[in-house]
């Protein structure tokens, strides 16, 4: 127990040193981003992750001075063959974790494009296994979406996969999807901080209210307030790297008109665009952003401006952050 104890505080110890560093950077100084593709749903495919990165993305990357490489999850013609649809996903998962601790030890950093919420556990997944000793990290996460999708099989009223994806990351159901995905260990509750969440279903408050994770208000996002960067410093004292997910559901309706889960009362992308410039210029083990469920009609390019916003505000903290030490 106290050898397993140590290891995994050498390793901590490593990670931090790694954060502080120029970890983003080439020998040019040139940052360097992957766009990571999850397009993989329970039923088929999803065009959200491929709109995204061929949306405009890598034009404005380029131009901010970035080095940018994409790379998409595939099932082998065998994996194709012989799962069913849930199955398939959790395998998925798992090659993307790969892709995401590549990234990382490569020097990348991951911007996720998702094809919805239940592809974040392979994204965590791929951050906890990119420590250099082979201990699994300790990942944070700020889940910003107008639900928590923290609902489990037992309480559900859709049925929906798409919202159970806390719920499998922390282990409380589908534990053959989380290990498929490789997200081993289950997240801690206590490493989750949700913001934006304005809808739950009547069971699915009462799994959050007996849960420890923790929430910030749509006003909070908006004005930046304390209570978030006071959630964000406890985390980075407690974690070892952090993971930003986005759904685009949690955005103003006016910016995604065409999103099916659209909910009244939410920020705008600048002002996320904003907040994640801070977060990942304030916080060196800030490490990845993932964005889920870009409608697939998106009249006027709204929905997809407002991603290529929130990377570039999530990319200016990176090199601002780097540019400093």
């Amino acid at each position: 127990m106290k050898g397993a104890l140590l290891l995994h505080v050498l390793a901590a110890l490593t990670v931090a040193s790694t954060a502080s560093a120029q970890r983003y950077r080439d020998a040019q100084g040139r940052i360097r981003v992957a766009l990571a593709q999850q397009p993989l749903l329970p039923n088929g495919r999803s065009v959200g992750p491929r709109t995204m990165a061929e949306g405009g993305i890598q034009q404005v990357l380029a131009g901010m001075g970035a080095t940018v490489r994409v790379a998409e999850a595939r099932l082998s013609a065998d994996e194709e063959a012989e799962y069913g649809g849930w199955k398939k996903l959790g395998v998925s998962l798992g090659h993307f974790a790969d892709i995401v601790s590549q990234n990382e030890r490569d020097g990348f950093f991951t911007v996720g494009l998702l094809a919805t919420c239940p592809s974040m556990p392979g994204l965590v997944a791929g951050l906890q296994r990119s420590g250099p000793s082979g201990t699994p990290l300790r990942i944070g996460m700020l889940w910003l979406d107008a639900h928590p999708d923290f609902n489990t099989p037992e309480t559900t009223r859709s049925g929906s996969l798409g919202g159970m994806p806390v719920a499998v990351a922390t282990g409380r159901a589908l534990q053959r999807m989380r290990i498929d995905a490789k997200l081993v260990p289950a997240m801690a509750d206590e490493a989750i901080v949700m913001g934006g969440v304005r809808l739950t279903d009547p069971l699915e408050q009462e799994l959050l209210d007996r849960s420890r994770i923790q929430q910030v208000s749509v006003d909070d996002l908006r004005k930046r307030s304390a209570a978030v960067f006071a959630q964000l410093d406890r985390l980075a004292r407690t974690t070892d790297k952090l993971y930003v997910h986005i759904d685009m559901d949690v955005l103003e309706p006016r910016e995604v008109m065409a999103h099916q889960n659209k909910v009244p009362g939410g920020p705008s992308s600048e002002e996320l665009a904003t907040l994640f410039e801070e977060i990942f210029r304030r916080y060196p083990t800030a490490s990845a952003i993932g964005f889920a469920t870009i409608p697939s009609t998106d009249e006027g390019g709204l929905g997809l401006a407002a991603v290529n916003r929130m990377i570039s505000g999530a990319v200016r903290g990176v090199m601002a952050r780097e540019r400093n030490r």
